[in-house]
């Protein structure tokens, strides 16, 4: 059974693996490159597995969830909770807290969380991070996301749901998965990583930032074309050694198509799976739902799958 990160990472392939994992060729060692809340790396099927991510509070955030036992996490967490006295709406319900499920629990959490932030981030500032702290504030945030600012500091608002149920649940499932594989964590550039240092048959995964669209990960221009143009000569060196990759990427988007991607499948003979407009990320919208978008994952094998939308 897949299990999803346990917090709302923008990007995640979550509810794509139905579409790409049957297109993976994977080897004893998955490489995630770019592993964002580490939805693909953590439903491999590679026994080890490589998270990678310049984020390092993130990377960071999934060790110490690995790293810590489940019990002794779940009561971190509860006691942060309490001490803030933020809402716990699946134990006292939306109407203990005056609020209702329709507009949520953020009118009751607000000043709460604003000082849980604010204490988090006073440390951050002393060179200590709470990655119990920072789990508690990811929830009570604005979708259950992670942002930080220039400085360094936590600096999203308050949300409208709490640690519920179905939080809980993910947590869990999480946790128990990633204690029972073989994980390691790098917080590394991608053009930092040597491919010397892992085995043939090492199966590479990349979600890279998306050149043509404007998600929160990629505001101002983070990702350029520069970027764009190292990664795809990364995995050509990748290729040139042996490893097997897939690459997930949109082609297009709002009616901006990436050229130099598409160039380089074409010039390069990469396989290119199209895979079904059916699938919408939740956690950004596009104001033009007419609008194209075309989402790829490319490969430099032939999978098994036979579909008509797939080309060489």
């Amino acid at each position: 059974m897949n299990v999803s990160c346990p917090f709302n990472y923008t990007g995640g392939k979550f509810k794509l693996l139905e579409q790409i994992q049957p297109l993976f060729s994977e080897g004893d060692v998955f490489l995630d490159l770019f592993s964002g809340g580490g939805n693909v790396g953590i439903n491999s099927s590679s026994q080890t597995v490589y998270f990678n991510d310049i984020n390092e509070n993130l990377i960071y955030l999934i060790k110490y969830i690995r790293d810590t036992e489940k019990n002794i996490l779940f009561e971190k967490i509860d006691d942060i909770i309490a001490k803030y006295d933020l809402s716990n709406a699946s134990l006292n319900g939306y109407s203990f807290y005056n609020c209702d499920s329709s507009k949520g629990l953020g009118r009751y959490n607000k000043n709460k969380f604003l000082k849980l932030r604010k204490d988090f981030n006073s440390n951050i500032l002393n060179g200590e991070i709470d990655y119990a702290q920072l789990y508690v504030l990811i929830v009570y945030s604005f979708n259950n996301q992670i942002r930080f600012n220039k400085k360094g500091e936590f600096n999203l608002p308050v949300g409208k749901r709490d640690f519920n149920s179905r939080m809980r649940k993910k947590l869990e499932l999480f946790s128990e998965k990633i204690k029972n594989k073989d994980v390691h964590f790098l917080t590394k550039n991608f053009r930092n990583i040597s491919l010397e240092k892992f085995p043939s048959k090492t199966f590479i995964y990349c979600d890279p930032p998306y050149l043509v669209t404007d998600a929160t990960y990629n505001e101002n221009g983070m990702w350029a074309e520069s970027d764009e143009k190292d990664l795809l000569a990364f995995l050509d060196n990748a290729s040139e050694q042996g490893f097997k990759f897939a690459l997930s990427n949109v082609l297009e988007s709002k009616n901006r198509r990436n050229h130099i991607l598409d160039k380089w499948i074409e010039t390069k003979g990469y396989n290119c799976h199209y895979l079904s407009k059916s699938y919408s990320n939740s956690n950004y919208h596009r104001k033009n739902k007419q609008s194209v978008s075309v989402e790829v994952l490319v490969t430099n094998y032939v999978t098994d799958r036979t579909d008509v939308n797939d080309k060489k």
